[in-house]
């Protein structure tokens, strides 16, 4: 018994490099997505507390 063919398309490795670039990049954008959003909440909790101890030292 023979085994039937594999699609063209599943045995082609074409656009493969492309695939794992866009996956790559994807993540990337995730990773600065979400670093950008921890450095928003400390930058602000910083400068919240130096106004504070600025208006202290009147």
């Amino acid at each position: 018994m023979s085994r039937p063919e594999k699609p063209k398309f599943s045995a082609s490795e074409d656009g493969a490099v492309t695939v794992d670039w866009v996956v790559l990049c994807a993540g990337l954008a995730a990773m600065a997505a979400l670093i950008s959003q921890q450095m928003e909440t400390g930058t602000t909790t910083v400068t919240d507390d130096l106004a504070t101890h600025m208006g202290t030292l009147r």
